[in-house]
């Protein structure tokens, strides 16, 4: 590996790499003090994202290597939580479905991990062709709203159970309660909505690689 390629953000965007698999194992432990730290390390991660590619530009060390493992480092973290989530939901008990949405629905795994993989082959099609299919608007905002979503929901089932342990009550927790279930809701709906949309966008943006002109 050449000195170039050995820079902060990409040692930055390895670290993420790593930690996926102790997320992975953190979001299905019993135990809620590893369930916190899941939450934790995933808002660490997600903030390790906007600082590698800050420092990137900042400082002009973007890298070949940067553009493949920053991509891999993302959906890696899709993978690392959002198939704990649907183990989780299908357990049967009440704190461990999604809220408002139950048990969390195969078709979303099946919408969001689709849409990657069918990005990711369309990309590679259109770089034999010579055409490089950067991160658009829509794309960006689908990976927020999926990182809301995440974070929400690997912050509500720790805290929904100790709630319940502790017998929580009062306004202050019901209307924290009812406001983080909501975000949870919402962010996933969102994030759905705008995972078709920016796919159908991506499509039609780059048509003219699959030969449909206007």
């Amino acid at each position: 590996m050449s000195a170039s390629r050995i820079n902060l953000p990409n040692v930055i965007t390895v670290s993420r790499i790593a930690i996926c698999p102790v997320i992975f194992w953190l979001a299905l432990s019993p135990s809620l003090t590893a369930r916190f730290a899941a939450f934790g390390l995933f808002f660490a991660a997600g903030l390790s994202d906007v600082w590698d590619g800050y420092l990137a530009r900042r400082y002009d060390q973007i890298t070949d290597m940067g553009k493949l493992l920053d991509p891999i480092a993302d959906k890696l973290l899709l993978v690392v939580t959002l198939i704990p989530f649907y183990v989780i939901s299908h357990r049967g008990e009440v704190l461990d479905a999604v809220p408002w949405w139950g048990p969390f629905p195969l078709w979303v795994l099946v919408v969001i991990f689709g849409r990657e993989l069918f990005i990711t082959v369309f990309r590679a099609y259109a770089a034999r062709r010579g055409v490089v299919i950067a991160a658009g608007v829509a794309g960006k905002r689908k990976a927020l709203f999926q990182m809301f979503f995440i974070g929400g929901l690997l912050l509500w089932y720790p805290l929904s159970r100790l709630g319940a342990q502790e017998a929580w009550s009062g306004w202050f927790w019901g209307f924290f309660d009812t406001g983080l279930r909501a975000w949870v809701a919402v962010t996933l709906a969102v994030a759905i909505v705008l995972t078709v949309y920016s796919m159908i966008d991506y499509l039609w943006s780059y048509r003219r690689v699959v030969g449909i002109k206007d």
